[in-house]
């Protein structure tokens, strides 16, 4: 049987139950922010949480996730809200962005179960490879997370995906003063 929960929906997969849980994301249900990237568990691209925990999906089998919740990238939060994707975005974090959807699931992993980690904390719980080398911006963005988290901090949440940039500047608090400055100087 390979019956488990993928983003809060029931999930029966009819592939092989040896099938790594990256390819029936990927392949089967078309969640393709769950990325490959070494198929061998060690640059963590794949990165998702099973049952609140920062798995390597390349390593794991469907088969043994009977029951399990599973949660990628694209069920951590649609309209990018979570304290993560809210610090990543204010910390321009991304740099090429392959290993991020990866990253941000293994950051919110620990600051599930983490309260205020120490920097030891987090290098041992972020062993993902970033080519970009974004570690510093990582570090500083996980620190924001747990102060929104936390309530000290406040982020206006980014212009929800596939919103037409003109419509996101008409918007943006930040940019309303530079509409009103066009339209004075015309």
């Amino acid at each position: 049987m390979t019956r488990f929960t993928v983003n809060g929906q029931p999930i029966h997969y009819r592939l092989d139950p040896e099938t790594p849980l990256l390819w029936a994301l990927r392949d089967a249900s078309n969640l393709t922010g769950t990325k490959f990237g070494c198929g061998t568990g060690h640059c963590g691209a794949c990165t998702v949480h099973v049952d609140g925990l920062a798995v390597r999906s390349c390593q794991v089998r469907i088969a043994d996730l009977e029951g399990s919740l599973v949660t990628t990238i694209e069920g951590l939060s649609r309209d990018r809200s979570h304290p993560i994707q809210q610090a990543w975005i204010a910390d321009s974090v991304s740099q090429c962005g392959y290993c991020q959807p990866g990253m941000i699931m293994a950051a919110a992993a620990l600051i599930e179960r983490t309260a205020s980690p120490s920097d030891e904390q987090i290098d041992s719980a972020i062993t993902n490879i970033c080519r970009c080398g974004t570690y510093p911006r990582i570090r500083e963005a996980i620190r924001r997370a747990i102060r929104i988290r936390n309530g000290q901090e406040r982020i206006e949440p980014p212009a929800r995906p596939g919103t037409d940039p003109r419509d996101a500047a008409r918007s943006s608090p930040s940019l309303r003063p530079v509409e009103r400055a066009r339209r004075t100087s015309r």
